[in-house]
């Protein structure tokens, strides 16, 4: 590694954070594999979109951006409407991203904007401020230094020797620091710490922290402004570790999530429990209606996380992904 290391200190607070968090993650692991895991993991979904991209303005409920999950139409703003296809297209492909290389964060960048600033996947060719409403919290660094000032961070990240959790914090707020795009900064920033995260943990990408930092955003802010002020960005890990533990807490105490089923998806769930490789023909001369409707709400029923098709269309059979006292 070369000479280069963010200025950060580790607070006791921080390591106590580290410990419950470090604690905790098994727990939650272990809810995701839960009868409803597959459900809990579209909500958690739909959390994140939502509360990353209400952070920044758009004004679309969590309704309404799991309607458009589901691929049906709402009625908003076009703009708002391309923030949200573009976040659930760069989550949908976040997987494949190394979190540790600078072109995978251009790519996401490029995914995450498109449409909606003007030069998406690449780097920022003018001067930007990070605000807090109408205040300037820190002017960032001038934009010929940004290409040096990211792959020195991306190679301090890969190579440091601190606990990931307390990497993934320092370079959230230094991406933050150097904001080296033109817009969505914000929401590049969160998305990139949880794919970071998720090097050391894969059910951290899943875990809405999102919806932590849209509650609070003052507090986001504000550590971000009290680090910068320092030269320190203990605040700032201080604060987002703590996010980190309150939504794992949220999250591994999580009720049983309950879709909102109609009476024939109702009849469906419970037929297919008995019988499992009962065709869609069978399901609609039992309930009395046509082969089409049914087909229909089967592919609903699998969107939703509902239900999960197992082996070939001939000889495979249907898994129901919710509890029986659900239905």
């Amino acid at each position: 590694m070369g000479e280069y290391a963010p200025p950060f200190s580790v607070s006791a607070k921080a390591i106590r954070l580290v410990a419950d968090i470090s604690a905790l993650v098994e727990r939650y692991a272990i809810r995701l594999e839960a009868a409803d895991g597959l459900l809990l993991r579209k909500a958690n979904r739909i959390k994140t979109i939502r509360s990353s991209l209400a952070i920044e303005g758009n004004e679309l409920s969590e309704d309404e951006v799991r309607t458009l999950m589901d691929g049906k139409t709402v009625i908003a703003p076009k703009q708002q409407l391309q923030e949200v296809f573009n976040a659930i297209r760069t989550y949908e492909e976040s997987p494949a991203w190394d979190a540790y290389q600078v072109d995978d964060m251009l790519k996401a960048h490029g995914c995450m904007m498109q449409g909606l600033c003007p030069e998406p996947g690449r780097f920022r060719k003018n001067g930007v401020g990070v605000y807090a409403g109408d205040k300037l919290i820190h002017m960032a660094p001038p934009a010929h230094l940004v290409p040096t000032l990211m792959h020195q961070l991306f190679d301090w990240l890969q190579h440091a020797e601190d606990h990931l959790l307390i990497r993934s914090c320092v370079f959230h707020y230094e991406f933050e620091f150097i904001h080296p795009f033109s817009d969505g900064n914000g929401r590049i920033g969160r998305l990139w710490q949880s794919l970071i995260l998720g090097r050391l943990h894969p059910v951290f990408p899943l875990l809405p922290v999102e919806n932590m930092v849209h509650s609070q955003q003052q507090g986001y802010y504000r550590a971000i402004e009290e680090s910068t002020s320092r030269g320190n960005c203990s605040p700032f890990i201080d604060f987002m570790l703590g996010e980190i533990l309150n939504s794992l807490q949220q999250a591994a105490a999580a009720p049983a999530v309950i879709p909102a089923l109609s009476e024939t998806e109702h009849f469906i769930a419970e037929y297919l429990r008995q019988a499992p490789r009962a065709s869609a023909r069978e399901i609609a001369e039992k309930r009395g209606v046509s082969l089409r409707q049914i087909e229909k709400l089967l592919t609903e029923m699998k969107k939703k996380g509902i239900l999960l098709r197992i082996g070939a269309r001939r000889n495979g059979e249907w898994k129901v992904l919710i509890p029986a006292t659900q239905v």
